[in-house]
């Protein structure tokens, strides 16, 4: 507590800090919203046993993506138990930082319009077992004459900008087109908000000179070249960006849902392709071992370093030969150029031949049957995995744009710290799964039918404008219009595993956002790839209790996917959406999808419902064009 105020203002899943409400994002709690700050700011001393997540894989390729090998851990939100039993104890000292934002508030009773350090409103937070009934008032009210203070709620306008730059609104500027108030230094300004859609009625007024101007000025295509340059405001960081910022300034509403975007990385706890328990066990405890200078000093290490505890049933020779072959791995791995292949060792090890043994993070089974007959000509393998581990690391964020998991450099990203850090935010969710692998025959044939069609075409041009869209201005020579294209045979493994997805949630009763999916597709090194993982990532324990991988039983199987299949055939905005395709100048990367067949939930999603089209699966219009003309 400092002073007469509590700490805690409210409380998030920490799940919420991977996707909805991480470093950089506004939070709207009942009475204000707040901004979550910075890594500079976090602070992990009182909760000394918080374990980092070990997952050496997704470590590697977080060093790799941020170009910084400074970092050295992965760690779960800082979070103590106990605040229910005790509020003010310990645990009630134990969060994320956070600070109020927009800086400007709005009397709710009066309209008066101020700064939140401008003096004119208090703050109280005096019920420790209700952070949630924290709240701004105006001190000094001209309409209230008695009773409690009236509340004080967050001014509704933001600037942003494509950089991920975060600025409050500058209302007095504004009001005086770009000067200040000819009767008063510091002038009194109250905002007149009648509601409506965005802000076409809400009025801006100065109370010593009578000057008004209405917020609709600003808003549309004409509006933002009134807005000012971008001061490279970084709200989290609690600076300005050096230099001049050249991203494009839009304006915001509180709670808009473009205003934040996690960027993240995630990967599968899964052993290398055959690996032995010795070396996986290696590369769990990698930190501690990697600076081993000799074998002769095993002896002594074993007695003073505890991960080696964990390896006293091998000798010393066999855990230094180990250690000798991940470094040359590490050493590997750090000279490969491009975008981090987290895809690569899963899609290995749930297509090798022989299942990876089982450990707690990972087991797979197949059932002795095979494929059921009737599914002979859709999947060429299915496999059940009853225990999956998902680690999800939080690299950036970006604002205005969602970003690409396949293209990190297509939006913008904003930092999550200003210094240098040796961790960064992650969480790790476990569950199970279903894996799908298709026929390579079956998608080599389609492939022959459909790469030189209009409507492939058609989707290849809409990716070239979607690129070139988002690096206008930023790039300078060599652009590449089609550079990480994800190829025809993305689009209809992408689309049937949605069809599935959604398919399972009305059916079997999970919540399509409780689902994930992970899509093996072809590439330049190993083009025969072609599988679909759907797999729950909750860290609850709806999705670890064998539901999904019951559906991976034959006859449980041959049903899902003939709905998934017959139900894409029809879609209650046809023919709207069985015709569209992405032509100029909408800006969308799908054909025939809408939320109705086919989206689901941006967390279950790996790209952002892009390239998604039902024609390129099952017969809606032209049969040619189908992976299955004839459906089973």
């Amino acid at each position: 507590m400092a002073g007469k105020h509590f700490r805690r203002v409210g409380s998030v899943r920490p799940s919420h800090l991977m996707f909805t409400t991480g470093v950089g994002a506004i939070v709207d709690l009942p009475n204000f919203s707040v901004l979550v700050r910075g890594l500079d700011d976090w602070n992990y001393t009182p909760v000394p046993e918080l374990e980092p997540i070990t997952e050496p894989r997704l470590l590697s390729a977080v060093r790799k993506l941020l170009k910084d090998k400074s970092i050295k851990e992965l760690r779960p939100a800082p979070w103590m138990d106990g605040v229910d039993q005790q509020p003010n104890g310990p645990a009630a000292k134990v969060g994320v930082p956070i600070t109020p934002f927009p800086g400007w508030l709005r009397c709710t009773a009066c309209d008066e319009l101020a700064p939140i350090d401008g003096g004119v409103f208090g703050f109280e937070n005096a019920k420790a077992r209700k952070p949630h009934e924290a709240r701004f008032f105006h001190t000094v009210c001209g309409r209230k004459k008695s009773g409690r203070r009236p509340m004080a709620v967050a001014a509704r306008f933001v600037l942003a900008c494509t950089a991920g730059h975060l600025d409050d609104f500058p209302y007095t500027q504004y009001v005086h087109q770009g000067g200040g108030c000819p009767d008063a230094s510091h002038p009194k300004l109250r905002m007149d908000d009648r509601g409506g859609n965005l802000g076409a009625n809400v009025e801006i007024r100065c109370v010593p000179c009578g000057v008004r101007r209405n917020m609709k000025e600003v808003l549309g295509g004409r509006g933002a070249e009134k807005l000012p340059r971008c001061r490279g405001r970084r709200a989290h960081l609690g600076d300005f960006e050096p230099g001049e910022c050249s991203g494009e300034l839009k304006l915001l509403i509180v709670g808009a849902s473009n205003q934040w975007f996690a960027q993240t990385l995630s990967a599968l706890a899964v052993p290398r392709t055959g690996a032995s328990e010795l070396q996986t066990k290696v590369e769990q405890y990698w930190e501690a071992l990697k600076g081993m200078p000799s074998v002769d000093m095993l002896p002594y290490l074993r007695t003073v370093v505890p991960a080696l505890r964990e390896f006293d049933r091998w000798s010393d020779p066999q855990v230094w030969a180990a250690i000798e072959r991940k470094r040359n791995v590490a050493k590997a791995e750090d000279e490969e150029k491009g975008y981090p292949d987290l895809h690569t060792p899963e899609w290995e090890i749930f297509s090798a031949a022989e299942l990876a043994p089982a450990t707690d993070d990972f087991t797979l089974r197949r059932d002795p049957g095979g494929v059921p007959g009737e599914l002979k000509e859709i999947y060429a393998d299915v496999i059940q995995a009853e225990r999956l581990r998902e680690v999800r690391a939080l690299v950036g964020f970006t604002r205005l744009d969602a970003p690409d998991p396949l293209d990190p450099d297509l939006v913008q990203r904003a930092p999550l710290f200003k210094a240098t850090q040796n961790w960064i935010p992650a969480s790790e969710v476990r569950g199970e799964g279903i894996f799908l692998r298709l026929p390579e025959d079956l998608l080599t044939e389609w492939e022959r039918r459909v790469t030189d069609t209009e409507c492939m075409e058609t989707h290849r041009e809409a990716y070239g404008r979607f690129r070139e869209g988002r690096y206008s201005g930023r790039v300078r020579g060599g652009f590449e219009r089609m550079k990480n294209w994800p190829g025809e045979r993305y689009l209809a493994l992408h689309t049937l595993s949605h069809l599935l997805i959604r398919t399972i949630a009305l059916e079997c009763g999970y919540s399509s956002a409780s689902l994930s999916e992970r899509i093996y597709t072809s590439t330049p090194d190993d083009p025969r790839r072609a599988g679909i993982l759907i797999y729950t990532a909750v860290p609850d324990g709806e999705g670890t209790l064998g539901g999904l991988v019951s559906l991976a039983e034959p006859d449980a199987l041959v049903r899902l996917t003939r709905r998934a299949l017959s139900d894409a055939l029809h879609c209650s905005s046809d023919p709207l959406c069985a015709e569209r395709l992405p032509h100029h100048p909408e800006d969308f990367l799908h054909g025939a999808a809408c939320h109705v067949c086919l989206f689901v939930s941006e967390t279950t999603c790996e790209r952002g419902n892009r390239f998604l089209d039902r024609r390129f699966v099952v017969p809606i219009d032209q049969p040619d064009l189908a992976l299955f003309p004839e459906l089973p």
